[in-house]
């Protein structure tokens, strides 16, 4: 499972600058103003050698007793309570604050004796001298020693400045996320979706019992619930998760920490039913969700709840309304089920198996080699400068998802939508339902590159002196 890394500080440091830059985006609001952030931010980290997720956190007011500022302590606690590594973001330009020392001993008080439900376990703190760009390192760094976290990083989350290595040595702590060989007759399936589509009464549904609290309220569930599940001589398990709301929506500390055991779930699952609701229109956080599954690479089934009771009309909006505004799940089938009544249920684990089924599946390298060449020869890539890209030959690099690996020479700067046109046509090729593909681009090193040329013998010089006197002659 990918760590967590929770940033924390005082208002004011550059938290949510870091956050920008280790997540790659512009998710967090920056500008030269306290308090800017309040809400929690989360994201798939970029960049390192290992995958994580990181949350941007609001301005730590530890002694604040009422209003939003205790709002914001009590999420940033929740938030450090289940952390798996903390940075604790301080100003190197203004130095050592008394409050910096407040943030560091609630610190050690909150990691000696955990938060709420959560037992205490060691987590390891890492104190970033933000702002040190132009700064020498040990002089910037030299009052922070005295708050006991260990040894201060300087950096500089505007610049980019020794982000990079801060974030490895980091994650040299966790171990490298699992890629065993999973048992094709055991996949793990998350309920994805917002809140109140029905996704716990789907997994009561398919387990027979009420082994999950199924409530009319938003919010009912917040952790992932593991079970497992045996249907039709498979074995399943079955990950119902706490529903991702719109980011303003999200208030309560304890629904934040659900919104990253979610992500978490994503990433750890092998085929993802998304949920929605027929009775609600397709909303932009519907949109986004799909768009997380889709970048994290996992196999996905739609399903349409709650589509009993509705006319034909309505059943036509819906349908239309899916494809207008889901149109990039061109690759996954879609449902419609009652997960109340059970209707629709067995063709929707057909798709789940035909998902994980793609998702897994061996692509020999003669017939991805074949596939390639007979999509170059459809359509080449574009010349990149005065030649045109060289692709050789392809093979499997991964699955969950596929991954193919295209070999070749002047591959640098292929264009992404070329990688796109290859992707479709190895899932049209192959007939992979249900699971996105990634196609990586290899460019083989020049063996010549580095060779110095022979010099040229007496003959071979005559030569060429004859030729520019030729020249000279005709051009003059």
């Amino acid at each position: 499972m990918k760590p967590t890394i929770v940033i924390v500080g005082r208002p004011n440091v550059g938290k949510s600058m870091l956050f920008n830059r280790l997540t790659k985006s512009r998710d967090a609001l920056v500008a030269d103003l306290p308090g800017l952030t309040r809400d929690r931010h989360y994201g798939h980290g970029r960049g390192a050698s290992k995958p994580f997720l990181v949350v941007d956190t609001g301005g730590f007011e530890p002694k604040a007793t009422d209003g939003i500022l205790h709002e914001m302590a009590k999420q940033t606690l929740q938030a450090v309570a289940e952390a798996d590594a903390l940075l604790f973001v301080v100003d190197g330009r203004q130095g050592l604050t008394p409050q910096d020392k407040i943030i560091a001993e609630r610190l050690r008080q909150t990691m000696r004796r955990g938060t709420g439900t959560v037992a205490a376990k060691p987590v390891p703190v890492i104190v970033a001298v933000n702002k040190a760009e132009g700064m020498d390192e040990q002089i910037v760094t030299a009052e922070f020693h005295e708050l006991g976290l260990g040894a201060p990083v300087a950096i500089s989350a505007a610049h980019g400045e020794g982000v990079r290595q801060l974030i490895e040595d980091m994650l040299a702590n966790f171990p490298d996320e699992e890629t065993e060989e999973v048992d094709p007759k055991h996949p793990k399936i998350a309920i994805i979706g917002r809140p109140n589509v029905g996704k716990s009464t789907l997994v009561n549904k398919l387990l027979g019992e009420d082994r999950v609290i199924a409530f009319d309220e938003p919010g009912t569930t917040r952790d992932s619930i593991f079970v497992p599940l045996h249907r039709h001589g498979k074995d399943y398990t079955l990950i119902d998760t706490a529903g991702i709301r719109r980011r303003g929506k999200v208030f309560e500390a304890v629904e934040k920490f659900s919104v990253i055991k979610t992500l978490q779930a994503i990433a750890d699952c092998h085929v993802a039913i998304l949920v929605l609701d027929a009775r609600q229109e397709i909303s932009e956080q519907d949109a986004h969700i799909a768009g997380f599954i889709l970048e994290s690479g996992r196999a996905l089934v739609v399903a349409i709840n709650k589509w009993d009771n509705l006319d034909e009309y309505a059943r036509e909006r819906v349908k239309s309304d899916f494809d207008r505004k889901l149109h990039f799940l061109s690759f996954a089938q879609m449902h419609t089920i009652s997960a109340k009544d059970g209707m629709g249920l067995t063709p929707l684990f057909r798709s789940v198996d035909a998902a994980f089924a793609a998702a897994m599946a061996k692509l020999s390298t003669p017939k991805l080699t074949r596939a390639l060449i007979a999509a170059v020869a459809a359509h080449q890539p574009p010349m990149s400068g005065p030649h045109r890209p060289k692709m050789r030959y392809a093979h499997q690099g991964g699955h969950n998802p596929p991954l193919v690996i295209v070999h070749g020479s002047g591959l640098d700067n292929v264009h992404e939508s070329y990688v796109r046109y290859l992707e479709g046509r190895f899932m049209e090729t192959f007939k992979l339902r249900g699971t996105p593909l990634r196609v990586e681009l290899k460019a083989g090193a020049n063996p010549f590159r580095d060779r110095k040329p022979a010099p040229l013998t007496k003959g071979q010089e005559d030569k060429r002196r004859r030729g520019r006197i030729r020249m000279k002659r005709k051009y003059g």
